[in-house]
């Protein structure tokens, strides 16, 4: 059975900084592409970072330069560092790969960004 647990999330100041984990267990890790997404209140599901097997990156334009996704095969698991963090990054963020047949996500995590 395939799961992923997400981990890392919280409350922090603008400007502050979080690490985000998910690790993935039940599949061949070290052969998916794995990406973040995040859901903001009210608003759809997207795409923020994404890493191939091999350790390609690619960011949405809200993200990049403040946050960096990175993995570890050894551990089944993918990593959001989120920095320089706004308000307006407060969402419930979900680690995800596309298997065979579906795609998997996490339970997800909550980042609040606020003063």
């Amino acid at each position: 059975q395939v799961q992923l647990v997400e981990s890392g999330g919280g409350l922090v100041q603008p400007g502050g900084s979080l690490r985000l984990s998910c690790v993935v267990s039940g599949s061949i890790f070290s052969g998916n592409t794995m990406g973040w997404y995040r859901q903001a209140p009210g608003k759809e599901r997207v795409f923020i970072a994404g890493i191939t097997s091999i350790g390609v990156t690619n960011y949405a334009d809200s993200v990049k330069g403040r946050f960096t996704i990175s993995r570890d095969n050894a551990k089944n698991t993918v990593y959001l560092q989120l920095n320089s963090l706004k308000p307006e990054d407060t969402a419930v963020y979900y680690c995800s790969f596309l298997g065979t047949t579906q795609r998997y996500w996490g339970q997800g995590t909550q980042v609040t960004v606020s003063s």
